[in-house]
């Protein structure tokens, strides 16, 4: 799934950069997985595989999410988490939404604020409506 980060160096304003994208992704991952008031352990468990997924070590992925968790509940507005999110290549992103809708969907349906998110961040991270519906349906069959 997610190798991109893995491999971005040593240096240290490197591996800043590596740890801010971290911490906001899981901060997105975390506003989705809250936005339904039910954040359930199936929804932490694709969080923390994400993150994994984007290099960070297995030791700090309970650290990096509890980081996450309270940044997301001290921000009023997703554009902090999407700003780091919306310069990666459409690869990363596309990888992205596929995990906002598997912690959608691990419930076996989207309601109408997470609906509303995703249409959102299809704007904000510059997602094709049609490439946004047919990743939802792809994830959607799964859960089916």
């Amino acid at each position: 799934m997610f190798k991109f980060i893995k491999n971005l160096g040593s240096g240290n304003s490197e591996n800043k950069k590596s740890n801010e994208l971290l911490l906001k992704t899981a901060s997105l991952l975390i506003h989705a997985a809250k936005i339904d008031e039910n954040f359930t352990d199936k929804e932490r468990n694709i969080i923390e595989a994400a993150i994994i997924n984007l290099g960070a070590d297995r030791g700090e992925v309970k650290k990096i999410v509890a980081e996450a968790e309270n940044l997301e509940s001290n921000s009023n507005q997703i554009l902090d988490f999407t700003r780091e999110i919306k310069n990666k290549d459409n690869k990363f992103k596309i990888e992205i939404i596929e995990t906002l809708w598997n912690i959608i969907y691990s419930n076996n349906e989207a309601d109408t604020y997470e609906s509303n998110l995703m249409r959102r961040l299809s704007g904000l991270l510059y997602i094709d409506n049609k490439v946004m519906g047919d990743i939802k349906d792809k994830i959607k069959k799964k859960f089916d």
